[in-house]
């Protein structure tokens, strides 16, 4: 199923409400190329969940933790790890394996530590200010060559 969906980001609060609704698993990989929103859209949904904590890039320390109503949401930045032994060695797979909301960004980095249930927010640049982000639900059998698509929606998103 396709939906479209302008805004502007004063009311962002609609494309949260979109993945909210329709996601299957609380692991969501974010990919796009750097500046296309991906940051932004997790303070909404970290805001959204409950979390008062602020809400930042975890460039440089990973992983950032928020705290939400007795559990933790996790925020990960793969972007200046060199290989998954990197990620191994923060611990990723001990954060994963908790039933916590867990937010990944340039995970093309670690490919085989990806969980098996997990929904992807992909963001394209469109023109001027638009957004596309494309929200599949893949099943990740750990080897990337072997990833199935289940189902898939898209949304435009525009910022005026």
């Amino acid at each position: 199923m396709n939906k479209a969906l302008n805004y502007n980001l004063k009311d962002i609060s609609l494309a949260v409400d979109f993945i909210i609704k329709n996601t299957t698993s609380k692991t969501l990989l974010f990919n796009g190329v750097m500046g296309s929103g991906k940051t932004t859209l997790i303070k909404a949904l970290v805001n959204r969940l409950g979390s008062t904590d602020n809400v930042s890039s975890p460039t440089f320390s990973i992983v950032n933790e928020y705290k939400l109503n007795g559990s933790t949401i996790f925020h990960f930045d793969f972007y200046r790890i060199e290989n998954e032994f990197e990620a191994l060695d923060i611990g990723v797979e001990d954060y994963m394996s908790k039933n916590n909301w867990c937010f990944l960004e340039w995970a093309e980095k670690i490919p085989n530590l990806i969980p098996s249930n997990i929904n992807y927010i992909n963001f394209k640049l469109s023109d001027g200010n638009n957004r596309t982000i494309e929200k599949e639900f893949k099943k990740n059998t750990k080897l990337k060559s072997q990833r199935r698509t289940l189902s898939k929606n898209t949304i435009t998103l525009r910022c005026r």
